[in-house]
């Protein structure tokens, strides 16, 4: 699995019992014979990043990535049973920062829709392997668009 092979968790100064997890969706299609991804960008900052969220009762991380997908992308698929990565960052909070880990699942995108709960706080975009890798912050998911075989 890529993101964190060789990279330590830095907890910075919360203990590592407040280290959170959650599940993130690697959302991409194949158009015109060309590998597209779709990323999104975050409520606050406006970064890019993909959808990703808690996880949620009696939902299996891989079903909650996939339900994240379609409320903060608005797209649907076939979400993949293996994650192709991980990767750590900080969800700032009014008050402070949570260390978290995202556990990426692939989601093979078979509907787009118009409309989806978080439309209108978010924008949403497909871009190329390369447009993407530029897009998003995190090294760590960077690499893991970089190095990701559709349908692995």
């Amino acid at each position: 699995m890529k993101g964190l092979q060789n990279h330590e968790i830095e907890l910075r100064d919360a203990a590592k019992t407040d280290l959170r997890t959650q599940f993130a969706a690697l959302c991409y299609r194949i158009k015109n014979e060309k590998l597209q991804f779709c990323i999104i960008t975050s409520r606050g900052s406006g970064r890019w990043i993909i959808p990703k969220g808690w996880p949620m009762d009696g939902e299996s991380p891989m079903d909650a990535a996939a339900k994240e997908a379609f409320e903060e992308a608005g797209v649907k698929g076939k979400i993949g049973v293996r994650p192709v990565g991980v990767f750590s960052y900080y969800k700032v909070r009014s008050a402070d920062e949570l260390p978290c880990i995202a556990v990426v699942y692939p989601l093979k995108v078979k509907k787009v829709l118009n409309k989806w709960p978080e439309k209108n706080d978010r924008t949403r975009k497909w871009v190329s392997r390369k447009k993407a890798a530029a897009m998003l912050d995190d090294a760590e998911l960077r690499e893991i668009v970089l190095t990701f075989k559709p349908d692995q």
